[in-house]
């Protein structure tokens, strides 16, 4: 149930026209990963869901706050009204980016050591679960690609083409989520307790 609960969540990701509606369906896609190996109860699983609980909170909490930074500029959260946001405020793509990538656990992310866990506990309690869980991720590189276009590609609308600039604060908030990603991939330990 838990599978199917990602192909399920992941699947209403691509239909999204909410920004905040898809970072929050995300989430309830990826905790789908951590619900089945909790219920697989072995070291791998337990180890996975660990790290990925604790990679997922800091790149779903950073993509609420990405989210955040264009609805108080745009007011609103239409994916097809914000588009084109790269050419004026490119360092907040770039946030994009990072966080994006992160959220599709491409490597060196610490979201990757959690989901290969996951992944390689389903398949040792049972091969065909490699099957949904692969389909699972490729939706998810998917509506994370669709995201990131969606909100800094294309050409911007006429009404947002004098908004305020970002702020410090909010570079220093992106800086707090993601520079935690980054360091723990160098020791895994620390939160994943399997090598302790």
């Amino acid at each position: 149930l838990a599978l199917w609960g990602i192909l399920m969540t992941s699947s209403i990701c691509l239909r999204q026209t909410d920004l905040k509606a898809l970072i929050a369906y995300s989430s309830v896609s990826h905790m789908g990963l951590v619900t089945a190996a909790i219920i697989a109860q072995t070291p791998w699983g337990l180890t996975g869901a660990m790290t990925l609980m604790i990679a997922h909170g800091l790149t779903s909490s950073a993509l609420f706050a990405l989210a955040n930074t264009n609805y108080e500029r745009t007011h609103t959260r239409t994916l097809l009204l914000v588009r084109g946001l790269q050419l004026i405020f490119p360092l907040m793509s770039t946030w994009w980016l990072l966080t994006n990538l992160t959220n599709m656990a491409m490597p060196p992310t610490i979201n990757l050591l959690g989901e290969l866990f996951i992944i390689s506990t389903l398949f040792n309690w049972s091969p065909p679960t490699i099957v949904i869980t692969g389909v699972g991720t490729l939706i998810t590189a998917t509506y994370s690609l669709y995201m990131f276009l969606m909100t800094q590609r294309g050409s911007i609308s006429t009404q947002f083409r004098l908004l305020p600039p970002t702020h410090t604060r909010e570079h220093l908030t992106l800086v707090l989520h993601l520079l935690p990603l980054g360091l723990l991939i160098m020791k895994p330990a620390l939160i994943s307790g399997l090598f302790t």
